[in-house]
């Protein structure tokens, strides 16, 4: 402006709004450098991408930026005054087409794949849907209401923690893990501070670590902690989204279990404290599907940024999407930016938030490639060739809803799997079917069948009776039925094979004998886990006999149902937690029992012994004709110690350990059992699962070989070999 412009219109007026710099297209995401805040967002088809800033309670829109740089598929700015604390989102304009696959509509506010905190909860208001929801021609109609309104809102960040001492990786086959839920674990806790129950900070307290000491557990693995959605279904009928399988951003951490809300420290402190305490955090992540659901789901994020590279879709109907999981869609990992941002948000998790590994929900569908699984997927691939993922640990759950989608043994070296074969044959077994010796004897020893190749080891075998999905120890034992009535689905949910049995009556009882049974039956479950090669998983609350009322299928019971009640821990359930503590410390002790190569059933070189010899119950070596006997239901198992000579330690030493025997009986009748002769020593009771705290009773030894012991039915006997005195 000269002069004479300056004296007729007065001082030239500053730019409106926030200053704009180009910025970078990495990373992507919003990142604060200590002087600005770099924003990024991915969007191949998109034409036009607005970020819109909030004030700080996330109500009114203080100001819409287009972006003003589009390089490499990717839209980005760089904001020089804005500072963490800033509440953000994005609309994004490009072609409705639903048709061709396109679903972009800009009055529709969306959730950054990327943001690290999100602020506010959804609330369920049509206006969340792209189209017009009862309008005749569905998802091909175009909403124009604004859903900002509804919508959560991102958050800029601050990353930085001061992280305490750094815990050393935990060999794999020294693992023990716990399956727990965050709010459900201290919820109900007494001995939490009620401001932190449900929060990671309730379980980051006192009492919930000495807990996990005292009993043994060596990782805690927990339910999805990524930002989840609420059905709005279950909303509707007065329940909710309770186990969290329903992600809406990678990055961010449910906002309702973080105290203080929206403080990302909270979540760091707990790994901290899990850390100091030896114990590993391993996070369940659904990277598989997503909370937009199928093509009449709402426009909440991908969709809206870039629905046709976002998910799998049909290829010759783009309208919809390919479902293998049950969810309505399915994540596209064939596309490079979107297997990144799956890679990108695995390694924030451990590089940024400290974590130890990952279990990963219907693993088989992000290692479909043209549909069918491939052991050589792009994701599969990444994973095993990542400096940060090679040395975390991955478990894999090896099946999804899609054909051919199960999986299990299939996973590359590297990864472990949950075994539904060893839960199914054990909850079998202990319930009396016939003709399961030979598979029992498979799954006790790591399911060497399934898993051994490729160099794969024992733990590859996640093994576990219960999980979240299905009865709890006590209900396994208690119903022969589900009872999902709470659930408001008439009993047509939850899994109608459970292999469970009520001991003779359905549900609770006042009877003594059957109280008795069920309690011998839990110990059985729990010593045979815990005694198994293999990784052991062990669910929160079956330590003390935790029940769901024979709920089978709690996903939406966000209750008394899912919740642990410690007040409710009587005199069987203090003593069952004992029994627990004190197998896992003998599991901890000898590693015997958790090897890291698979027994062969050979003679160790230099001695006249094999690493594990099948007995019969007479005392000698099983025949063919014994493992076929379907009527045959007891067995004993020499576990050598002397197989330490040829399986050594990390650094190269022989690791002998005693000798065990394993004496099992699954009958309903007493069995005798003729110790096995040709040892030096006597035989040395140490668990008896007839007994309610598990310890031997009566005549406790030591027994010389050649001694005939009878074990009762449906019960299990532990020995270890000592020199004779």
């Amino acid at each position: 402006m000269n002069a004479a412009e300056t004296a007729l219109n007065g001082t030239p007026s500053k730019p409106s709004g926030p200053r704009v710099w180009p910025g970078s297209p990495n990373p992507l995401g919003a990142t604060w450098d200590g002087s600005g805040v770099s924003f990024a967002l991915f969007s191949a088809h998109a034409e036009k991408v607005e970020l819109c800033l909030f004030d700080s309670d996330g109500v009114t829109e203080t100001a819409r930026i287009t972006l003003p740089e589009y390089t490499h598929e990717v839209w980005h700015g760089y904001l020089p005054d804005a500072r963490p604390g800033q509440l953000y989102g994005y609309r994004v304009h490009g072609p409705y087409e639903p048709l061709a696959g396109h679903r972009f509509n800009p009055n529709k506010l969306l959730l950054d794949p990327y943001a690290k905190v999100l602020v506010g909860n959804l609330k369920w208001d049509d206006a969340l849907f792209g189209y017009t929801v009862g309008h005749p021609d569905e998802d091909l109609s175009f909403d124009e209401r604004d859903s900002a309104p509804f919508m959560p809102k991102c958050q800029v960040v601050d990353p930085a923690f001061t992280w305490g001492r750094s815990m050393d990786f935990r060999p794999w086959h020294e693992t023990v893990i716990y399956e727990m839920h965050v709010r459900g674990y201290t919820i109900l806790h007494p001995e939490v501070p009620e401001e932190f129950r449900g929060t990671f900070e309730g379980l980051a307290s006192q009492p919930v670590v000495d807990h996990l000491k005292n009993l043994g557990i060596k990782a805690i693995e927990l339910l999805p902690i990524h930002a989840f959605l609420q059905d709005r279904h279950l909303i509707e009928r007065d329940l909710g989204n309770y186990w969290g399988y329903n992600s809406i951003g990678y990055f961010a951490p449910n906002p309702d279990y973080l105290r203080p809300r929206n403080d990302l420290s909270s979540f760091k402190s707990f790994v901290q404290k899990m850390h100091d305490a030896g114990i590993e955090v391993i996070l369940d992540v659904v990277y598989n599907h997503t909370a937009e659901g199928n093509h009449l789901g709402p426009t909440l994020s991908f969709r809206g940024i870039d629905n046709y590279s976002y998910y799998y879709l049909m290829d010759d109907q783009p309208r919809f999407y390919n479902d293998f999981t049950g969810t309505g869609n399915a994540l596209e990992l064939r596309h490079p930016k979107v297997l990144s941002m799956v890679m990108d948000s695995l390694r924030y998790w451990v590089h940024v938030m400290g974590v130890d590994g990952f279990r990963f929900d219907l693993a088989t569908t992000l290692a479909r490639v043209e549909g069918p699984y491939d052991e050589h997927a792009s994701f599969l691939d990444a994973v095993a060739q990542d400096p940060v993922l090679g040395h975390v640990k991955l478990i894999a759950e090896p099946w999804d809803t899609g054909l051919g989608g199960y999986q299990v043994g299939n996973f590359p070296p590297g990864w472990a799997e949950w075994n539904d074969q060893y839960r199914d044959t054990m909850r079998k077994f202990w319930k009396g079917d016939e003709g399961l010796l030979p598979e029992f004897a498979g799954r006790f020893s790591a399911s060497a069948d399934i898993f051994n190749r490729r160099g794969r080891r024992t733990w590859a075998s996640v093994n576990f009776i219960t999980a979240h999905d299905g009865f709890t120890l006590h209900d396994l034992v208690s119903y022969n039925h589900k009872h999902n009535e709470d659930n408001g689905e008439n009993g047509r949910d939850g899994s109608d094979n459970n292999n469970s049995w009520n001991c003779g009556v359905e549900g609770e009882t006042d009877d003594p004998e059957i109280l008795a049974l069920r309690r011998r039956q839990m110990r059985n479950l729990l010593a045979t886990l815990l005694l198994s090669q293999g990784t052991p998983m062990l669910t929160a609350g079956d330590e003390f006999a935790r029940t769901q009322q024979g709920n089978n299928n709690a996903y939406c019971q966000d209750s008394e149902i899912s919740w642990l009640d410690w007040s409710a821990i009587d005199e069987a359930g203090r003593a069952q937690t004992d029994f627990v503590a004190r197998l896992l410390a003998l599991r901890h002790q000898h590693i015997v029992f958790h090897r890291n190569r698979f027994f062969h059933g050979d003679i160790i070189p230099g001695t006249q012994v094999k690493d594990v010899i099948w007995l019969h119950p007479d005392g000698r070596e099983m025949t063919r004709d014994d493992w076929h006997d379907h009527e045959a239901r007891s067995l004993a198992i020499r576990l050598s110690g002397e197989a330490g000579i040829v399986h050594l330690t990390e650094t190269g030493e022989q690791e002998p350990d005693d000798t065990f025997l394993l004496l099992v009986n699954a009958s309903h009748e007493d069995v005798a059992f003729v110790l096995p002769n040709g040892d030096s020593g006597a035989w040395e009771p140490l668990v008896d699962t007839m007994s309610e705290d598990g310890q031997p009773e009566g005549d406790v030894g030591p027994h010389s070989p050649g001694v005939k012991l009878t074990l009762g039915g449906r019960s299990l006997r532990l020995l270890r070999l000592v020199a004779e005195a």
